[in-house]
């Protein structure tokens, strides 16, 4: 368990040699969607204060699908719209590593405290954005930083999309 946390903080700490890591050993595939589930219940739990206890469950399935739909955007964007000639990753290789990248997340929680919702918020989802810019990066074996940025923002705006898209359609 002590491994599994230090995992997750160097991911959170932006450890390339950690992406690295986790992309080639598959025996981290349950680990890295733990960090998922634990960071989207971490942002369900920091926005009960704006939905209250039925806020904590659409917010968590949110976040969960939301990460699900940006992950599979980003591999085919990364691998089949934008590879380059270095390009060699299969999809368990990306969920592994930008699994990890969710770790930030887990502040989140914090957004319990009235006030602070918001700001944390914020600063959550740009530190994961970051981390899974790097996560990019590695899986997909960019030497550019780059064009992870551009994988990685192409993959957002489409999921930010759809999630709008749902939420008008569910309303």
């Amino acid at each position: 368990m002590k491994e599994f946390f230090n995992r997750m903080l160097r991911a959170a700490k932006l450890d390339a040699r950690l992406y690295e890591e986790v992309e080639a050993d598959k025996s981290f595939f349950a680990q890295a969607m733990l960090v998922v589930v634990i960071s989207s219940l971490a942002a369900g739990i920091g926005s009960i204060m704006q939905g209250g206890w039925a806020g904590i469950v659409f917010t968590t399935a949110l976040a969960l699908a939301s990460w699900f739909i940006w992950a599979y955007l980003t591999f085919v964007i990364g691998t089949m719209l934008l590879p380059t000639s270095n390009t060699e990753a299969d999809y368990g290789q990306l969920l592994r590593t930008i699994g990890f990248s969710s770790s930030p997340g887990i502040i989140r929680v914090i957004g319990i405290i009235p006030g602070l919702t918001g700001i944390i918020f914020t600063i959550a989802n740009i530190w994961m954005l970051v981390a899974m810019v790097i996560a990019v990066r590695q899986a997909l074996d960019y030497e550019s930083t780059l064009r992870a940025v551009i994988v990685c923002l192409i993959g957002w705006v489409i999921q930010a999309v759809i999630l709008v898209l749902t939420q008008i359609a569910v309303t």
